[in-house]
Formats: structure tokens, C-alpha cells, sequence
């Protein structure tokens, strides 16, 4: 009867009965700065939201109802949304999240024929309607999940955040409480013996959570409206077909388009600037004279001084770049204009100085005024050099209040400890390491995040214990804890995530506490002893162990505490996190290398005291013996090297990425 029933609605299928869900998420919670600032689906594209777009989208296919599920900004999202009198839209706000199906609840109604096609506002191609609704009845499904075109860098179907849901899904989502499509609905439609449909569409809709991803989906949305699937009407297109001018729009004619192109309305381009498509001028936008644009989008009243190179960026409303600036991967957003005031009160009195200045008084005056001038028409500054300035003066701030007796102490340490005399390299490598990623560190946005005040006051509280009780371990514990504070505090969460890394290898540095080394000590004596006891029986050798003092064959060598291995396990733990850090390997293999340093430590003590002890029977010089024992470690270190090298060897030839065809035939399989 079912089957019928879709067949026939199927033949002459009516939009009348199908109704739009779109779900627009709440506000990002620092994934992403500027989502978190302003809501996905009210970014603009071309002159509009992509909640606008989306919606106009929807309704040129014929689908005049809607409903616009809002976690937050409800407000916001009324305002921003021009609403067509033809159209039945309702606004559904929650004050708890209801998740993505219990919005489906929300909208729909029990008992109705309605076919509900949901999308997520965060869509910036979305797909044509028709094809979905022709293969969801032609499955014969109760619901239908569409999945995007695999791409050379995901390997896997990724869910286009499309469903079409027959009203009798509705049965299977509570009517109160949180309930989730992917981990909540579908199990329960699969347990109830449901029909689930996977689709997969001809081309990407263009989902984007963050600046990446939407400079991405931009380009797949002018691809779309140059496959003339959508129409630009308000827009004319040049000489070439990848390019479109809005009215008012000046772009002169020494300009040069490549690519995938929208010039939006009274947007300005000036003489020899170049842009490299796909790129979006928005409105009022200026790009300045011999400008360099690749890939990136400019919102409305964005501003580009002359002599720029700006790719892959995203330039928010009101946003400026200075004359002669490079950006390279950066969101550009406007910040506070106080300097802007101050620099514009400077310019008229020092213009008054220069008419009466001599002449090499009036060059620096000049620039001065040049650079003042400039500072007073910008709309952004350079947060980043405040950020890192600050850092810098804290970190010397921090390292004066540490200095006695914190690093004096650990200065002595890795003088005088056999066991962390690596140590004294750790700092030196970090410094390297910081360095050697000092590029890719530059481009990640700073977002001074207010956790990192309270984890200062947390660790400050550790160190005051650690003075206050005489636990100097919590002292030095909260050196490497008090840089990572400044680091949240001063840059934010992205950031520090990406030197953490960084950090915890810092604690290398640092010599164990006197409890966890008296537990380690005498097991690693103990283990030293015992193995080259095995070793030196199975090169044949007569040997009688008293303790920890071994007898071969007559000659007594006493493995002592500073020969238990501790030594050797620091140095190849800061080895081999240095090798973690530098090669490009997943981060399983590098756990693999970091954690197999414990064995590798422990092998080539054994060998070490299984040749000092050979070398020991054969040598009667007791200054050759000391010599022999000194230096018998720094042998070890090019075998601990070589071992790590075999390591990763064997770690490559491990796995193998699938072939193409077993792909192809995994592929069929999923999206059917």
C-alpha cells in the first residue's frame, strides 16, 4: 500500500505538500572567531546572506513553505531575512537545544502527507530539489540522506547536511528533549525496520563551518552559477564568461580577472590590480592600485591598500589592510580605532610643522606624516604585534621572578646530573622548533581567550605551594605551566594548541621529583644488572652475580646507581621527541616513537654494561677503564639513532593506502 501510494505521489508530485526545514545552529563556541562573533548563516555571499540565497533558492523550485529552526539570534535571523509575500515562513526559536531531529519534530506535523526537505544553513550551493525528491520516491524510503562527490582529499562519502524525511519519521523523535539525526533518528528508524536511503549528488553543496571551509565553498558556488545552474540576474557578465560586474561597480580598464570572479555593487578595483578567481569583491569594497587578489572574499566596505598581496584571506565588514602588506591564510576583521583618533590629531599640527622645517627635517616629517596618514584611514590594526610584544614582556617578566632559585637551580642541575644533563639541550630545541614553524604559527589568528588569567592564577597557586611547602619539583613544574597560561591568555585556544606540542616536550627539562627517582632507581639497577648478567652468560663468559656487583671470571664490576640507565632514558626521550616533532608522520607513529625510547634506552644501557665489562677483563689501566666507562655511553647514541631511523622504516611499510578500485567498489557500497 506504501509502496503504491509513493509511486503515485511520485507521477504528479506537488510542491504544495513539501516543506523546507532549515536549521540554523547557534553561534560557534571558538572553533572559529568569527562564527563565534556572528552566526553561520548570516555571512554574506554576493551582496547576501547564504541564508538569503538559500532560501531564494529553495523557493525558484517551487516550495513555498518554510520553517527556520534558531537555536540562538532569533532576532538577528528575522531581521536579516527579506521574506517574499508568496512565501509561508515561520520562525521556531528554543531556549534548549533540541538537536537537528528534534527540530524536524518541531516543524513537521504528526499525521500530514507533508514531505519535509531539510537543509542546513550553512550551505552555499545547495542542490536541486527535484533530482533528490525523484530519487527519494524512486527508493521507496522513509528517509533520505545525501551525501557529497568524494574529493581527492576525503576519501569517505561526507554528509551534505541534506535529508528528506516522509511525516512518519516524526513517530520516532521525542516530542521533548535533545535527539540527533546521525547518533539518535537513523538508529531508531534502522531498529524500527525503516527505509534509509543514501544519495549521493553530482556536485559539492558547499558546507563550510569556518573560514576555511567557506573560502572552499565559495569557489564551488561560482562554479555553480558559471554552470549557469544559479542565476545572477542582477549581475553582468564581461568579456569573459567567469566574470560578473555588479551596477556602480568601477573597474578599470588596466585590471586583470583570472578565474571565477564577482565584482559586487559600487565596488571599486584601481589601476593595475590583478585578482585571481575565486574570488568575491563585496559591496563598496576597494582593492588598491597594483593589488594582488587570489582566492579570497572581501564583505562589504572591505578595504585593500596599493601594493598588497592578500591570498586565501577572508576581509570582514569595514576591514582595511595597510599599503604593502602581505596576508597569506588570515581572517582580517576590524578592530577598535582609537589610535585612528589619535593619529588623526597629529596629522595637521605636523603638517603645520613642515612648512616651516628645513629641508632634511622636512623628509623624516614627510614620512612621519605618510605613516600617520596612513594608520588614520585604517580600519584594522596590527593586533598581533601588541599580542606578541606583550608575550614577549611577560616571558621576561616571568623568567626575572623565576630566576632565583627556579632556574639557578636547574642551571646546576644540568651541570652537575649525569641523569638530566640533556636537559640543558631542551630549551635550545624548543627555541628551534618555534622558530622553524614560526610561519605557520604567523597565520593563525589570535583571539585572547579570558581562561588563560584563570589557569595563570592556577599555576601561580601550584608555585607558591611549592616555595611555601619546599616542593621544588611543583616549582619547576610551573615554569613550563606559566608559559602556556601566557600563551592562552595572550593568543587564545588555537594557538596554544598548536605549540602545545612545543610545551609538553619543554618538560623533558625538568628532573624527576626525589620520590618517583628513588622508585625508579633501584628497578632500573636492578634491570641493568640482570641483563648484562644474560649477556655476558650467553658470550660464554663464567659469571657470578653478588647484587649488584658482577663477577667475571675473577674481575669484579660493580654496575653502580649512576650505570642503572636512568641517564640514557632522559637522553633518548628528548631525542626522540625531537624526532616526533620534526617528521611528518601520523600521530600514532609518532606515539610509537616517543613511547618505544623506554626499550631502546634500556637495550643500549645493557649493551653497554655488557661491553664495559668485556672491556674490563681485558684492560688493566685504570685511567683507560674510567675513559672506556665515560665515553661508553656516548657510544650507544649514534645505535639509539639508527634504531629510530629502522623505526620509522618499518612504521611507512606498515600500512598501505587502498588502491583505487578496492575505493571505487567501497564507495558503491556506502552511497548505494
Amino acid at each position: 500500500m506504501k509502496s503504491q501510494n509513493t509511486q503515485a505521489r511520485a507521477s504528479d508530485c506537488s510542491m504544495q505538500n513539501v516543506k523546507a526545514v532549515i536549521l540554523i545552529g547557534r553561534r560557534d563556541f571558538g572553533r572559529c572567531p568569527l562564527a563565534s562573533r556572528l552566526n553561520r548563516a548570516l555571512w554574506p555571499l554576493a551582496d547576501k546572506s547564504v541564508l538569503q540565497r538559500l532560501i531564494e533558492h529553495i523557493a525558484d523550485q517551487g516550495i513555498k513553505s518554510f520553517v527556520l529552526c534558531c537555536e540562538d539570534d532569533l532576532e538577528a535571523v528575522r531581521r536579516a531575512v527579506d521574506i517574499d509575500r508568496g512565501l509561508d515562513v515561520a520562525f521556531i526559536g528554543q531556549m534548549l537545544p533540541r538537536g537537528t531531529a528534534g527540530c524536524i519534530r518541531d516543524a513537521g506535523r504528526l499525521g500530514s502527507d507533508e514531505l519535509l526537505v531539510v537543509f542546513h544553513a550553512g550551505i552555499l550551493a545547495p542542490p536541486d530539489i527535484g533530482m533528490m525528491l525523484d530519487a527519494h520516491h524512486e527508493a521507496d524510503a522513509d528517509m533520505t540522506i545525501m551525501f557529497n562527490p568524494l574529493t581527492d582529499n576525503c576519501l569517505t562519502p561526507e554528509p551534505a547536511q541534506v535529508y528528506i524525511c516522509e511525516s512518519s519519521v516524526l513517530e520516532h523523535i521525542p516530542q521533548a528533549g535533545y535527539c540527533d539525526i546521525k547518533e539518535g533518528l537513523v538508529g531508531d528508524l534502522v531498529r524500527a525496520g525503516k527505509k534509509i536511503r543514501a544519495v549521493k549528488l553530482p556536485a559539492n553543496v558547499g558546507n563550510f563551518r569556518c573560514r576555511r571551509e567557506y573560502l572552499w565553498a565559495v569557489g564551488a558556488f561560482l562554479e555553480r552559477i558559471a554552470a549557469g545552474n544559479i542565476p545572477m540576474k542582477e549581475y553582468a557578465q564581461t568579456g569573459s564568461s567567469h566574470v560578473w560586474v555588479g551596477s556602480g561597480a568601477e573597474v578599470d580598464p588596466s585590471v586583470r580577472l583570472f578565474g571565477q570572479v564577482l565584482v559586487c555593487q559600487n565596488a571599486k578595483l584601481l589601476p593595475g590590480t590583478v585578482i585571481l578567481g575565486p574570488t568575491i569583491i563585496g559591496r563598496n569594497a576597494v582593492v588598491g592600485e597594483r593589488s594582488l587578489v587570489a582566492q579570497s572574499v572581501l564583505w562589504d566596505r572591505a578595504r585593500i591598500g596599493p601594493d598588497c598581496h592578500i591570498q586565501q584571506c577572508l576581509l570582514v565588514y569595514d576591514a582595511v589592510v595597510a599599503a604593502r602588506r602581505k596576508a597569506t591564510g588570515q581572517l582580517i576583521s576590524a578592530e577598535p580605532r582609537w589610535l585612528h583618533k589619535a593619529a588623526r590629531k597629529l596629522v595637521p599640527p605636523l603638517t603645520g610643522i613642515m612648512k616651516q622645517a628645513s629641508t632634511p627635517l622636512k623628509h623624516k616629517a614627510n614620512a612621519l606624516q605618510s605613516r600617520l596618514s596612513n594608520w588614520a584611514c585604517r580600519e584594522q590594526l596590527p593586533g598581533h604585534i601588541f599580542a606578541w610584544l606583550g608575550a614577549v614582556i611577560l616571558l621576561l617578566v616571568l623568567l626575572w621572578t623565576y630566576w632565583r632559585p627556579t632556574v639557578v637551580e636547574l642551571w646546576r642541575i644540568w651541570l652537575q646530573s649525569d641523569e638530566y644533563s640533556a636537559g640543558i639541550l631542551v630549551p635550545l630545541i624548543a627555541g628551534y622548533l618555534i622558530w622553524s614553524r614560526r610561519r605557520s604559527i604567523a597565520q593563525i589568528p589570535i583571539s585572547p581567550c579570558l581562561w588563560g588569567l584563570a589557569a595563570l592564577a592556577a599555576v601561580q597557586a601550584l608555585r607558591f605551594f611549592g616555595l611555601y611547602f619546599m616542593y621544588a619539583s611543583a616549582e619547576r613544574l610551573s615554569l613550563v605551566l606559566t608559559a602556556g597560561a601566557i600563551v592562552l591568555c595572550l593568543f587564545g585556544w588555537r594557538l596554544f594548541a598548536g605549540i602545545l606540542p612545543i610545551l609538553i616536550f619543554t618538560l623533558l627539562m625538568l628532573p624527576l621529583p626525589n620520590r618517583l627517582q628513588s622508585a625508579v632507581t633501584i628497578p632500573l639497577q636492578r634491570w641493568a644488572t640482570s641483563s648484562a648478567v644474560f649477556c655476558l652468560e650467553m658470550l660464554g663468559y663464567g659469571v657470578i652475580r653478588e647484587g649488584n656487583i658482577i663477577d667475571i671470571n675473577g674481575t669484579l664490576v660493580a654496575v653502580a646507581e649512576a650505570c642503572n640507565g636512568l641517564r640514557m632514558l632522559t637522553a633518548f626521550f628528548v631525542v626522540s621527541g625531537l624526532v616526533a616533532l620534526l617528521v611528518q608522520r601520523r600521530w600514532w607513529e609518532k606515539l610509537i616513537i616517543v613511547a618505544s625510547s623506554i626499550p631502546i634506552a634500556l637495550l643500549c644501557n645493557t649493551l653497554r654494561l655488557t661491553l664495559t665489562a668485556v672491556a674490563f677483563t681485558r684492560i688493566d689501566a685504570k685511567d683507560w677503564e674510567n675513559v672506556f666507562h665515560d665515553f661508553g655511553g656516548l657510544a650507544m647514541m649514534p645505535l639509539a639513532l639508527a634504531v629510530v631511523v629502522l623505526e620509522l622504516w618499518l612504521l611507512s611499510h606498515l600500512t598501505v593506502e587502498p588502491a583505487d578500485g578496492r575505493q571505487q567498489v567501497y564507495n558503491k557500497a556506502f552511497v548505494g
